[in-house]
């Protein structure tokens, strides 16, 4: 094996770690927590959107979107007055019809 592939093959191994850790990391700060949908405001969404027209946290247009969620801590959703996913999914299929 020559140099170039060893160095490419160790900078594909330390890539492909920090990717591991930041999906961990995720996974850990969204620990105790549930996505709730319809509460985001403007700007403060936490991920992608259910209608698909953005893939990126803080991108949310308006407040409240239905299809636009927040993480919350387990159980207080429905105390925001939020929807689960299947909840805003149902009102932005019944709103099409």
């Amino acid at each position: 094996m020559n140099q170039r592939h060893v160095v490419s093959s160790a900078l594909a191994s330390a890539l492909a770690l920090g990717l591991v850790g930041s999906v961990s990391a995720h996974a850990q700060d969204s620990k105790g927590k549930e996505p709730c949908y319809g509460i985001a405001k403007a700007g403060q969404n936490d991920c992608a959107n259910l209608s698909g027209s953005h893939a990126c946290a803080g991108m949310a247009k308006v407040d409240n979107a239905p299809d636009e969620w927040k993480y919350v801590a387990a159980g207080t959703c429905k105390q925001m007055k939020g929807m689960t996913a299947d909840e805003a999914k149902a009102k932005a299929k019944a709103k099409k019809t």
